[in-house]
């Protein structure tokens, strides 16, 4: 197999799609580096596993030779990319997108090696263009073309707002790709409408296109929604390694081969081997295992990971209870409370209805070992129990 078709196969996994593949191994078949360019809005601070589908692929880029520009949207980041939403974004303040650009930058070196990352603001340039230029950048598009965008046709027919500043996002995001000279610009699939206005822009510049990869939304702990922390079924990469190792194990065994295709950085015929491995009997449990702990080992350390397996061992495993439960004390205003309201304002649901779901799923645990059953229980004044919703939340309550 030629170098490029290793690279090539390196770089198709856990791809969604490749505009153009034909493009992408003529630039691979000429030996140089490339510029790949990834953007990213600093409009949260903290990044979950979800994200880093992508970065894992810009550091595949870095191990086979090619130049990463981790590109820090602070000018667009004040206008909201519209993509996916319904309304017009709130804009950021300077202060804001500096502040969130800062622990954007200390989270991706835990995969990129900063020695090979070029980090970018496009502000740069965009405030060079200035109000001139703006204008003719906003003229090369019309309005029509802006309304093929899915979510702004969805928008428009519902009769919500579109403010005028929102169009001009796919064209900075474009601009930004003529201005770095782009080889291969990566997004996630929402992104198709902003990638593709780089290769128009380029075109017009007499550049010659930017290849487009676009990876998957990875699927969130449910495995049905996408991965989000408004959702609450993310992992942030920031998160406590017992945390972390939890939510791991959680996830259904159909969903961990995504996550190993998605996330880990094994090679392709080990992930296969595990596979073959699972098929001729193995416990998917300890497959799961060894996900959680490489995942582990790079936010935190191997040390991390080891502790995180022989918690989740003794807690799980031999239904031992944590040592750090944390205690709180309820004050009552009747003589009682019923289990729903209890759960609630002691932290472990964030709703009656959650916590009545979770009781009649079975997911409710008294003391460590008694399965609570019945919904209508009360607890009474002077009482002090140990509850367990699910298999990480925990909490010692007295009730007085």
């Amino acid at each position: 197999m030629a170098h490029w078709e290793q690279a090539l196969a390196e770089i198709k996994r856990g791809c969604e799609e490749i505009l153009l593949e034909e493009e992408l191994i003529a630039k691979l078949k000429e030996g140089k580096p490339l510029k790949i360019k990834a953007g990213f809005d600093p409009t949260a601070p903290d990044l979950h596993l979800g994200h880093t589908v992508l970065i894992n692929k810009l550091r595949t880029f870095q191990q086979l030779g090619h130049e990463v520009i981790f590109l820090i949207g602070d000018f667009t980041g004040m206008i909201g990319d519209p993509t996916g939403k319904n309304v017009t974004r709130k804009p950021l303040t300077r202060e804001d997108v500096l502040a969130n650009a800062q622990t954007y930058k200390d989270q991706v070196f835990k995969i990129l090696d900063p020695a090979k990352t070029r980090v970018a603001f496009n502000s740069e340039w965009m405030e060079q263009l200035g109000a001139a230029g703006m204008i003719k950048l906003a003229a090369r598009q019309t309005v029509a073309r802006m309304l093929e965008r899915d979510d702004f046709k969805k928008r428009y027919a519902n009769n919500q707002s579109i403010a005028i500043h929102e169009f001009l996002y796919p064209l900075v995001q474009g601009w930004d790709s003529v201005a770095l000279e782009a080889d291969i610009e990566m997004g996630g699939t929402d992104q198709r409408f902003n990638l593709l206005m780089g290769r128009e822009l380029q075109k017009d510049e007499g550049q010659r296109p930017q290849t487009i990869i676009m990876v998957p939304l990875l699927e969130g702990l449910d495995g049905v929604q996408k991965m989000s922390k408004s959702l609450g079924n993310y992992i942030g990469i920031t998160d406590a390694p017992g945390e972390m190792f939890g939510k791991v194990m959680s996830i259904s065994d159909e969903l961990m081969w995504r996550y190993y295709d998605l996330l880990s950085f094994r090679p392709i015929a080990d992930i296969a081997a595990l596979k073959q491995q699972a098929a001729e009997g193995r416990n998917p449990r300890d497959i799961k295992i060894e996900l959680a702990k490489e995942i582990i080992a790079r936010f935190h350390d191997e040390a991390a990971a080891d502790a995180a397996e022989q918690d989740f061992i003794q807690r799980f495993q031999k239904n031992a209870l944590p040592d750090d439960i944390p205690e709180l004390t309820l004050t009552l205003t009747a003589d009682s409370i019923q289990i729903a309201n209890l759960l609630k304002e002691a932290g472990l649901v964030e709703s009656t209805s959650e916590a009545l779901r979770m009781i009649k799923q079975g997911a409710v645990k008294l003391d460590g070992e008694t399965k609570l059953e019945d919904s209508k229980m009360e607890f009474a004044k002077g009482s002090c129990h140990i509850f367990q919703v699910g298999k990480r939340k925990f909490a010692k309550v007295s009730l007085v």
